[in-house]
């Protein structure tokens, strides 16, 4: 069986209410063929989705809000389908793009279409090779960073160019904590960046510099501020905080400013607690 749930590091802008995205389905590409779950609408309840493996007479695609989807929160796409034992090469989620009912980003009130460059023919690659056994269970989460995936191009377009990690959930755990308040100074866009490795030096997304392998929005919570870095593998990282995350635009080498880089473990299945002083 398999389960595929979607989550996303999100976006910081004030404008920026929702990202849709939406799935039309998935598709396997395993030892001896292909094997594709549609998205349908349900015989007796045609509001509600139903998961096919045959091509459907009425399609009912999914579409998710991403940026609802953080801090630890998913969404399951795929919950507990059979599918044949075997080796397993690559997963494709077919995606929709357009404005409306399909894809879009919705920026201050106003809805735009998000475009997908190759999503509606190509859709979604993920190159994660994994085998299920004979009545094993496999358990995946694909990580949509919007953070480093929403780009606006100089004619006003909005383009989703996905930055996607897909993760083992019996294999993972997170970092969790606090802000001091002292850190968020005035006009601070607050996150939590996280890099794989220790004593690694903190640099922005799209930087000379390594890479975050996700970033955590840092958010009020009964007057404390909290921040949930999940579904990381199991082992060492570098956590720093910035203020300056609405200005790390992933297009270009920003000089972000960092503070409290620290090393941190984490144990599959375990929340790891650091708070930044």
């Amino acid at each position: 069986m398999l389960t595929l749930r979607i989550t996303d590091a999100p976006v910081d802008s004030a404008t920026v209410e929702h990202v849709y995205v939406q799935f039309s389905g998935v598709e396997l590409q395993r030892e001896g063929g292909r094997l594709n779950f549609y998205f349908c609408a349900d015989p007796a309840d045609p509001n509600n989705t139903v998961v096919s493996t045959t091509p459907c007479t009425t399609p009912k695609a999914r579409q998710l809000d991403l940026l609802a989807l953080n801090s630890g929160v998913s969404a399951t796409l795929l919950d507990g389908v059979t599918l044949p034992a075997g080796q397993y090469n690559w997963i494709r989620l077919d995606v929709n793009t357009g404005l409306g009912n399909e894809s879009n980003i919705v920026v201050s009130g106003t809805p735009h279409a998000l475009t997908i460059p190759s999503g509606d023919e190509t859709g979604l690659k993920l190159n994660r090779g994994f085998t299920v056994a004979t009545g094993g269970h496999v358990d995946f989460t694909v990580d949509f960073d919007l953070r480093k995936s929403v780009h606006m191009t100089g004619g006003g377009q909005y383009l989703l160019r996905p930055t996607l990690r897909i993760v083992d959930n019996l294999l993972v755990g997170r970092i969790s904590g606090t802000v001091a308040s002292a850190l968020i100074t005035t006009g601070c866009t607050p996150a939590v960046y996280v890099y794989q490795g220790a004593n690694v030096v903190p640099d922005d997304i799209g930087g000379s510099g390594v890479e975050p392998v996700t970033t955590a929005m840092v958010g009020l919570d009964n007057s404390v501020y909290r921040y949930t870095a999940a579904f990381l593998e199991a082992g060492e990282y570098t956590v720093a905080f910035t203020c300056q995350a609405a200005a790390d635009d992933p297009a270009v080498d920003n000089a972000i400013g960092f503070t409290g880089a620290a090393n941190v473990t984490v144990a599959a299945n375990a929340t790891t607690t650091h708070n930044f002083q």
